[in-house]
């Protein structure tokens, strides 16, 4: 087979393990999985009603265009119906601009450690990679505007960023779309936006107006809770969705993934109840972080990054075997972190008590150790 070069040593995404795959492998009878940022409370009732009360239609291809779910959007968002592009989760988004714009002879800039289907995507394309470090789990702006060159045709930024949590100021993110050449696409991914409390965070919606070579990608599968049934959205230029359609699979999106989005686009309430637990569940690892002595970057997002200044496949472990699964920072560019996260009350107190029982269990290992 003639396959593309660079796929050869391309390992594809790693997912976090499944719940009954660690309940046969350790005997366990309850899992908690805190590894894959899903939304712990669920869904919004309005949500279970619709699809509960929705008409069987598995015969029928969906709706191509999304009509309803467009209009929708368009109104909560406050922009045109054109400057919509859906994807079976932003993921398909991310492949759709890597498709459209990434190939030989171009190059794409992004952070070093962040989402790694930038990357992914970017070498099935042929494209050059430039990463850039963070700094203090950061996006670094400034060298990432110095790695720009006339063949660069796509710039990466998760704000917040996965997997540190950090948040771009608005001011900074205005300074660096002013310095970004008008032919490269910034692409503002914001997965984790909803969980945002930061007061500079700002609305990026309204930088399209000055900024044609922006997207900004979302997702309904963090916060509404709806990542079984992979949904998520671009917005733009009219002109920048339209050039991006021709690469979109038609019927990407289902019907069961549409009516879901619609329903959770009319509860606001219940994404603002979700913040509220989250930022309460983040206060109570600051407070555990701090009790232990173990550094943590702080958090906009549904997730937090601890550092246990070990292997962090060693905690990770020691938690699998306990019926707790989280995220190992080996292949996320933090080798001795954990991402774990933010679940219900009881299930962070949960998480809290057996990394404690770790951190006891490593320390009489190094006292052991001494002895001998």
């Amino acid at each position: 087979m003639k396959w593309k070069e660079q796929l050869l040593q391309l390992t594809p995404y790693q997912p976090g393990k499944s719940i009954d795959e660690v309940k046969k492998k350790y005997g366990l009878d309850k899992i908690i999985k805190l590894a894959s940022n899903e939304n712990p409370f669920g869904c919004s009732e309005k949500v279970i009603e619709t699809l509960t009360n929705s008409p069987l239609t598995f015969p029928l291809y969906p709706d191509g265009y999304a009509t309803e779910l467009r209009t929708a959007l368009a109104s909560h968002l406050m922009v045109s119906e054109d400057q919509l592009i859906f994807g079976n989760g932003s993921d398909e988004i991310i492949q759709m601009i890597s498709r459209s714009l990434l190939g030989n002879g171009t190059n794409t800039v992004m952070a070093e450690q962040t989402f790694p289907q930038y990357k992914h995507n970017a070498i099935v394309e042929g494209a050059e990679i430039r990463e850039v470090p963070l700094v203090n789990g950061e996006h670094d702006l400034d060298n990432m505007l110095a790695a720009i060159d006339e063949d660069t045709s796509v710039v990466w930024i998760c704000n917040p960023n996965n997997p540190t949590g950090h948040y771009i100021p608005e001011h900074h993110l205005l300074s660096f779309l002013e310095k970004v050449p008008k032919d490269v696409l910034v692409v503002l991914d914001e997965a984790y936006c909803e969980y945002v409390d930061a007061s500079d965070y700002g609305e990026s919606i309204s930088l399209l107006q000055h900024f044609p070579n922006l997207i900004i990608l979302r997702t309904f599968s963090k916060i509404y809770g709806l990542a079984s049934l992979r949904i998520g959205y671009g917005i733009s230029k009219p002109t920048t969705i339209s050039a991006l359609e021709p690469v979109r699979e038609p019927f990407n999106v289902n019907r069961a993934a549409q009516a879901a989005a619609v329903a959770a686009i009319n509860d606001q309430s219940y994404v603002a109840q979700c913040k509220q637990k989250n930022r309460e569940g983040l206060e109570l690892f600051y407070y555990f972080c701090k009790e232990n002595k173990l550094e943590c970057y702080p958090s906009q997002g549904n997730f937090i990054l601890i550092d246990f200044k070990t292997d962090g496949h060693e905690v990770f472990q020691y938690l699998l075997e306990r019926g707790y699964i989280v995220r190992s920072g080996r292949a996320l560019g933090f080798p001795t972190s954990v991402r774990v996260t933010v679940g219900s009350k009881e299930q962070n107190e949960g998480v809290m008590k057996v990394m404690g029982d770790y951190l006891t269990y490593k320390a009489s290992c190094l006292e052991s150790a001494k002895a001998q």
